[in-house]
């Protein structure tokens, strides 16, 4: 790698998690608002309104509470969406809205559940990315939960 790209380069996590749900209901559950309001968020984090529109330039936007009663109000652009298979979108928080960063989420058959790889990255720094691998880590768990 040369310098330059190191210095380019941001930082990024990949989180794996075997899912007890067919690709389709892994799908549905990133994609559909009133399902996304059952699990979207780490615990002790309530998601207060979900929007989603799944389609190439479509938009989403999740509005969550912690126990603290902060708000955190977060937005996107779906980037690419191939049903059952792949969800690409940009990430920004209401509140750093020029430290938009990208997430995939892949959704891979697994026997008779799914493999879950959720990349996320272009992080404005370390600290963004720890703290959004703990968020993604317990939300995750809720998704699996919801799922099973």
């Amino acid at each position: 790698m040369s310098t330059q790209t190191a210095l380019n380069a941001k930082p990024s996590l990949t989180l794996k998690r075997r899912l007890k749900a067919t690709p389709a209901k892994v799908f549905s559950a990133w994609t559909d608002p009133s399902k996304l309001k059952r699990w979207m968020g780490p615990e002790g984090i309530e998601a207060l309104s979900a929007e989603t529109d799944p389609r190439v330039g479509g938009r989403y936007r999740f509005v969550m509470r912690g126990a603290d009663g902060e708000e955190h109000d977060v937005s996107g652009v779906y980037r690419e969406v191939v049903p059952n298979e792949k969800l690409v979108f940009t990430w920004a928080w209401k509140s750093t809205p020029e430290r938009e960063s990208l997430v995939t989420v892949l959704i891979k058959p697994d026997g008779d559940g799914t493999l879950l790889t959720l990349t996320h990255e272009q992080f404005f720094d370390e600290a963004a990315r720890d703290r959004h691998k703990g968020g993604w880590t317990g939300t995750l768990n809720k998704l699996e939960i919801y799922l099973s």
